[in-house]
């Protein structure tokens, strides 16, 4: 099998049940895999190890750039593409195949979205729209991530709604990666409700200043995917009732109804979401202070 010449980062932090999954369908097929690993206390860097992936460790020590960001700062990387990837999703055959096509062409464009296809309680969802476009491969050199609040009472030393800002035009792929979390809903709800505080601050930040951050992607109604769910965003952080109309969206504009039980379940999860970060807004209002301990049960990202 002919190697694409891409460079795949792996960001991970106790992902020992999901890298087997997720490096089998990466190693092998790209010139590189580097695990970027967070000292993982499950044997994570072993696992990444043994199914042939390089593993690079990453302390953070508070602000920017979180782990990605510095990879691509601070690493060797040799080849003219790089694809970033969750230790939870697997790229399928028809991806790499896409993306083979797609960066063979000579006038190729700086970046492509793609689409992180969700899967939840076992079920891959057709409706819903949980499923969303992000920058996920790009040519070495032309992007960056946005550069958002500092939170370092929060505890995330990776990019989580952090979007990537490209250095010229933007393709799409087609077809979708499977983003399929097997740790279980515990885990998936413990990790949201750090996302819903850290959005929390960034929400308040916003709201006080009118901006996300000093480098952000810009929101646009008409642009690319990535700009209309940041202006998506920016509307909806005003907007009464909030958590009942994501909910309404979710559930019954995107046909969430459909998926039956488990798409009823993720669609409350994600009004929950909302209502924790709300919440948290008005923590950081009136003067509380800003190291959240509430648990919540907060929704995806």
């Amino acid at each position: 099998m002919t190697r694409l010449p891409v460079t795949v980062l792996v960001a991970a932090k106790n992902e020992a049940v999901n890298l087997p999954k997720c490096l089998a369908a990466v190693v092998g097929r790209v010139d590189r895999v580097l695990v970027l690993d967070s000292h993982s206390t499950d044997g994570s860097a072993d696992v990444a190890r043994r199914h042939g992936a390089e593993v690079v460790q990453f302390d953070h020590r508070g602000g920017y750039p979180k782990k990605r960001q510095w990879a691509l700062d601070t690493l060797d990387i040799r080849t003219d593409w790089v694809f970033l990837l969750d230790a939870d999703e697997v790229v399928p055959q028809a991806l790499w195949d896409e993306v083979g096509r797609a960066i063979a062409e000579p006038t190729a464009p700086a970046a492509f979205l793609i689409t992180k296809g969700f899967h939840f309680l076992g079920q891959r969802f057709r409706y819903g729209g949980f499923s969303f476009a992000a920058v996920l491969l790009f040519r070495k050199g032309r992007a960056r991530f946005e550069r958002l609040v500092d939170d370092p009472a929060g505890g995330l030393d990776m990019e989580v709604h952090e979007r990537v800002i490209v250095d010229g035009p933007i393709g799409r792929l087609r077809t979708p990666l499977v983003h399929d979390d097997f740790k279980g809903l515990e885990a998936y709800l413990d990790r949201h409700n750090k996302y819903s505080t850290w959005e929390a601050r960034l929400r308040h930040r916003f709201l006080s200043t009118g901006e996300y951050g000093e480098q952000g992607v810009k929101p646009r109604l008409f642009g690319n995917a990535q700009e209309r769910r940041r202006w998506l965003k920016k509307v909806a952080v005003r907007v009464p009732f909030e958590p009942w109309l994501w909910f309404a969206y979710h559930y019954l504009f995107k046909l969430g109804v459909l998926e039956g039980c488990r798409g009823l379940i993720a669609c409350r999860i994600r009004a929950q979401y909302i209502s924790d970060v709300r919440a948290k807004v008005y923590e950081l209002t009136t003067g509380r202070p800003e190291r959240h301990t509430l648990v919540t049960h907060p929704g995806g990202s």
